[in-house]
Parts: structure tokens; C-alpha cells; sequence
């Protein structure tokens, strides 16, 4: 089975063509092209949503000939559309959202409006990674520049939000930092790759990151201490937001105003020493990182999951990649640990078609008949809420 899916939820203009294997439940990617703003919006420290629509509208359509020539498929081969209908950028989302209304009137094909979110998480399944029955329940821990959360699904479709940011998303609080140091946009990759550059020089960050299975008690300190070391690559303590809270949600609006006032404090000469700026990133890293394990190891405690994903744009975060994996392969054996190929881990439409076609799968002969006319009914949302089966 074949789907079309659309992706334009913020500044990425993506088009996909995915494939389900029936007999296996495995996504392929049979084409996939994007687009992206980056270059256009770093001007503006952040994306313009009128400025993303324009492009959008601009490459929505030479993205759709270029699928359709590269997988060697005309419209007629296409079994399901598929599209973001949020949550997202209102401007940005209307131009897929209208595009996918278009051809799914002007092909007789069925429609499907996927939640941001929920693409995120079926990302996990492209490829050789497959669902199956003893696949559920599942943990996800979603991780982009808009949500922060921890839900577990005890079946395909199945949401149950067990706890959210509280005020900024992760990625937010990683493109503020960076702005705040004068990092380039998008700012979460910045402050990724000055942290790994702390990590390789600083011995005394390594030994302290080798902890990954949290057998040590975290830093509960809410003080702030930042100052240059003798040897000049700089010392940073931040606390670590909620880690100890006793429920699943999470805040990093405070973590991020803490880097704000520590920064006030430090002489221009402090400021300008890239050492400083690595010792930075490396420790706002490592705290957000030990907060997002940290709760994931309690919800997998509480909530025995078979499988474990990870999922949203900061899933690309090589260092949570790699302390979440420790720690489960340590602590949770039996537990399988999931993620997506990193060119699936940002926004893309692959994701959009696998939730789509995955989600069909589950609906009723009804609701399927149904979908033929959603091109009648589908509007995009900017508060969209998972949809539960």
C-alpha cells in the first residue's frame, strides 16, 4: 500500500512516498524530498511563519513532481494522501493542509489529517524497525522545539500523556541558550556541538557523564555558579529543573533564565573565550539530558513498557541518544530501545505517511469509506490534540 504524504508544519516544505508491507507492518521510504528554510529564517533568529507559507507555496509542487519522478510513480499508483494538520504554524500548515485537500479530490483517494506528534513517533518504525504485537505497551519520550512529553501507548493509536513541559519545550530552551550566546540558528545543533567539544577536553565533564544509569543521587542545587577555571576552559553548575519531583512533567523556562543571570555576571573577556562558551553548552546539555533520563527511568519503572522510543527533533541529540540507551540497556534489559534514522529524526513526511498508514490499518470499513470525502472536512489546527483510536 502507497501513500502520498505532505509535511508543513513550520519551515520545512516536505513530500513523501512511503510503502506498508502488510505481511511485516515495515515502512519503506520510497521517496522522500525537503526542503529546507533554515537559511532564509536565520536572518531573523527564528522562523517567520507568513515568510515560511510563502515558501512553502513556492516548493510544495516542483517537491511533487521530483517524488513522483524519482519513485517512478504516477498519481494512480497512490493509494492514501496524508498530511500534517497540526499542531503547527497556521500559515505554514494551511499550504500542505490545502495542497493535500487538492489531490485528494482531484485523484478519488482517501484522506488522512496525521498529528505532528504522532509522525514523530511512528519515525521509529521506517525501515527495518517493525510493529508487532509484543511491540506495546510503549514509552515514547517526545523531545522537539514544541512538545516536551512522556506518553505510554498500550496499543497502536493508544495515548495516554503521562506528563508535559510545564512551560518551554527542550528545544525551545536549546534555541534560547544558544541566541543567548550568540550561537547560530537553529540553535539546538549549535549548543550540541560546542558541548561535545566540552566533553572531549574536559575530563572531569567525561567522568561525571559515565553515570549514564543514574546510580549516583543528581544535583539538586537551584544555585548558579559560573566562573572562568585557572586553565581557561571555564566551569558551569546549573540545576536540574523538576528532576525530583515526583510526576512526569517537566520545566525548562527556569534552567534557561539561570543561564541568563550567570551570563550577566561574566566580563566581556569571559564572554568572548569559546572555552567559556563550550563549558556552557556542555553543562546545559548535560542537565537537560539528566532531567529527560531521569524521568524516562521512572516512568519505565512505573509503567514496564516492552519498547521504548524516542521521538521529535532534539531526538537527533546524539549525547541523550546514547545516555538514554546506557541506561536502559543497564537498568531495563529487556526492554527494546527504538530510534529514528537521524534523517527521520527532524520534521520530513516519511514520518507523516508511516502514522498514515499505520493508522489505516486500525480504522473501520466505515471510517475508511469515509475518508474519500475528508477532502471536504479537513482544516488545519494549530492546538491539534493526539487522536486517540
Amino acid at each position: 500500500m502507497l501513500a502520498l504524504s505532505i509535511e508543513t508544519s513550520c519551515d520545512d516544505t516536505a513530500v513523501a512516498i512511503v510503502e506498508l508491507d502488510k505481511k511485516t507492518q515495515s515502512i519503506r521510504v520510497v521517496a522522500n524530498m525537503l526542503s529546507s528554510q533554515t537559511a532564509l529564517h536565520a536572518a531573523w533568529g527564528g522562523v517567520v511563519p507568513m515568510l515560511a507559507a510563502r515558501e512553502h507555496s513556492r516548493n510544495i509542487q516542483p517537491l511533487l513532481t521530483a517524488v513522483f519522478a524519482e519513485a517512478t510513480l504516477t498519481p494512480g499508483d497512490i493509494d492514501l494522501v496524508a498530511v500534517t494538520a497540526g499542531p503547527g504554524l497556521i500559515p505554514a500548515l494551511v499550504i500542505g493542509v490545502q495542497t493535500a485537500k487538492t489531490l485528494a479530490y482531484r485523484w478519488h483517494k482517501p484522506l488522512l489529517g496525521i498529528h505532528h506528534i504522532e509522525g514523530h513517533i511512528y519515525a521509529n518504525f521506517i525501515g527495518e524497525n517493525t510493529t508487532q504485537p509484543d511491540t506495546f505497551p510503549l514509552l515514547a519520550l517526545v523531545v522537539s522545539g514544541g512538545h516536551t512529553q512522556l506518553i505510554v501507548m498500550r496499543d497502536h493509536f493508544n495515548y495516554e500523556i503521562l506528563g508535559e513541559t510545564q512551560d518551554d519545550a527542550v528545544g525551545e530552551a536549546f534555541d534560547k541558550v544558544a541566541k543567548m550566546l550568540g550561537l547560530a540558528y537553529p540553535g539546538g545543533p549549535a549548543v550540541a556541538l560546542r558541548a561535545s567539544k566540552f566533553q572531549a577536553s574536559n575530563s572531569n565533564f567525561q567522568k561525571s557523564n559515565s553515570q549514564s544509569d543514574l546510580t549516583l543521587p543528581p544535583r539538586q542545587n537551584d544555585s548558579v555558579g559560573l566562573v572562568s577555571s585557572t586553565d581557561g576552559r571555564g566551569s558551569i553548575t546549573l540545576p536540574r529543573p523538576m528532576i525530583n519531583s515526583g510526576d512526569y512533567n517537566f520545566s525548562f523556562s527556569g534552567i534557561k533564565t539561570a543561564v541568563l543571570y550567570a551570563l550577566q555576571k561574566q566580563t566581556a573577556e569571559t564572554l568572548a573565550d569559546e572555552n567559556f562558551i563550550n563549558a556552557v553548552c556542555g553543562e546545559f546539555q548535560n542537565a537537560v539530558v539528566e532531567v529527560l533520563v531521569s524521568k524516562t527511568k521512572q516512568a519505565i519503572e512505573e509503567y514496564t513498557p516492552k519498547t521504548v522510543v524516542i521521538a521529535g527533533g532534539v531526538s537527533a541529540n546524539v549525547h541523550l541518544r546514547e545516555q538514554l540507551a546506557q541506561m536502559i540497556s543497564h537498568r531495563f534489559p529487556d526492554t527494546t530501545f527504538l530510534t529514528p534514522e537521524f534523517k527521520y529524526s527532524l520534521d520530513n513526511a516519511a514520518m507523516i505517511g508511516s502514522a498514515a498508514l499505520l493508522r489505516w490499518q486500525q480504522l473501520s470499513d466505515s471510517d475508511k469509506e469515509q475518508a474519500f470525502t475528508t477532502w471536504q472536512t479537513l482544516e488545519p489546527n494549530a492546538n491539534l490534540k493526539l487522536q486517540i483510536l
